[in-house]
C-alpha cells in the first residue's frame, strides 16, 4: 500500500541554516532516498521550495482567487515528500522514524487513498 511520508517543517528554518548546514541536510536526505530505492520501497521523492514562491487557488462562484505566498499565518509548510510502498502502516511509520528529517521536523505519514469512498 503507498503512504506519503510528508516534511512538515517550519516556515523559516532554511534560512536560518548555513549554506554548509543545508547542504550536509540535503545530502543525507538523498541517501535515505536512494537507501529506500535500494530496498525498493520507493516510489517517488521531492523537496519542494519554500512557501515565499507559492500560490493558493480557490474557485468561489466559477471565480478563481489566488493568493500568492508566503503566507502570513502559516506556522508551517510541507517541505517535501516521500512516496513508499510498505506492507503496513507500521513499516511507514518505521521508515518514517529512519527518516533524517525527522530529527529537525515533522514527518506526517499518510496512506494513500481516494476521497470519496461509496457506502455499501
Amino acid at each position: 500500500m503507498p503512504y506519503m511520508l510528508l516534511m512538515i517543517e517550519p516556515p523559516d528554518q532554511r534560512r536560518a541554516r548555513t549554506e554548509a548546514e543545508g547542504r550536509e541536510l540535503y545530502a543525507r536526505m538523498l541517501r535515505f532516498g536512494d537507501e529506500l530505492k535500494a530496498q525498493g520501497l520507493l516510489l517517488a521523492s521531492e523537496s519542494l521550495e519554500s512557501h515565499a514562491g507559492a500560490a493558493r487557488v480557490e474557485v468561489r462562484g466559477g471565480r478563481p482567487q489566488v493568493l500568492d505566498g508566503p503566507f502570513a499565518e502559516a506556522k508551517e509548510m510541507v517541505g517535501g515528500f516521500f512516496l513508499v510502498d510498505c506492507r503496513t502502516r507500521d513499516e511507514a511509520i518505521a521508515i518514517a522514524s529512519r527518516c533524517p528529517a525527522a530529527e529537525w521536523c515533522t514527518v506526517e505519514v499518510r496512506a494513500l487513498a481516494p476521497c470519496y469512498v461509496e457506502s455499501a
